[in-house]
């Protein structure tokens, strides 16, 4: 049977994403960090590692956009998770005054929280958040996860469908220690970061317009050695070692100081 590591505790969103993924029988594997997910399946403990890498409502997962940056594995798959929040806790929302979760949770229900003047507090997970609910046994707090966290531990749910937007979806990457093999719709992500020039991201976006290649994300994220300057994540449709992809890598390649191939992997759909 695989093993699927996941950040947080059972009942959390990744877990329900691998499984939604893998649509068989797999072996979910809780882990504290996003880094205690990945260093489990880099050594053999687990088959992959599930990484939420951005929500449709409050944008990139920071942390897990650094750790792809370092990580021995490659992306494999690539799933968009349709993400309902519910409030759970044991008092009606009247005597309610704090709500736990997650960052991104409390974000993607930033109108729910303002408009009952709940006082958010940041937790590891959002699963993990009910059982923080369950140990600290006051009547004023509630927490916001799924569903199937408040199942788990056997706490009521107050309020279903807290989200800002019921078009709240977190896309989550899969990683091994394999690559995975050419398909008729692939997606391929890459790392880099360029020269401190004027003009040197475009001479690279250039490489890609020249040989038709459909840019479907970029972003920037600190490189963290030096102040203000980015390493740049990007993803485009085709596989790594499609004939014009391996150009256009090697044509950027002198115009960059850091490259990485991530991996190449088949485009999820959003349903």
């Amino acid at each position: 049977m695989l093993k699927v590591a996941f950040q947080g505790e059972p009942g959390a969103y990744s877990q329900a994403a691998a499984v939604s993924f893998f649509k068989e029988s797999i072996e979910t594997i809780p882990h504290h960090t996003f880094h205690e997910a990945l260093d489990s399946t880099e050594n053999g403990r687990s088959d992959y590692t599930i990484l939420p890498v951005e929500n449709s409502l409050e944008g990139s997962v920071g942390e897990s956009y650094d750790l792809l940056l370092t990580t021995k594995l490659s992306a494999v798959g690539e799933i968009y998770h349709r993400i309902s929040h519910c409030l759970i806790g044991l008092q009606n929302l009247e005597k309610i005054d704090t709500v736990y979760s997650h960052p991104q949770a409390l974000g993607q229900c930033r109108k729910f929280i303002q408009s009952n003047h709940l006082k958010p507090i940041p937790t590891y997970d959002t699963a993990g958040s009910v059982k923080i609910l369950l140990e600290l046994n006051k009547d004023n707090i509630a927490c916001i996860a799924s569903r199937k966290a408040a199942e788990i531990y056997n706490v009521p749910i107050i309020k279903e469908g807290i989200e800002d937007n019921p078009n709240n979806y977190t896309r989550f990457l899969l990683l091994a220690n394999n690559k995975k093999e050419k398909t008729s719709k692939d997606k391929t992500s890459i790392i880099f970061a360029v020269k401190h020039i004027p003009g040197a991201l475009y001479n690279i976006l250039e490489k890609f317009n020249a040989n038709k290649i459909n840019l479907t994300k970029i972003e920037s994220r600190p490189t963290k050695s030096t102040p203000w300057e980015y390493n740049f994540y990007v993803d485009f449709e085709g596989h790594q070692d499609d004939g014009g992809i391996l150009d256009t890598i090697e044509k950027i390649r002198p115009n960059t100081t850091f490259l990485k191939t991530l991996g190449s992997y088949p485009r999820a759909e959003l349903i």
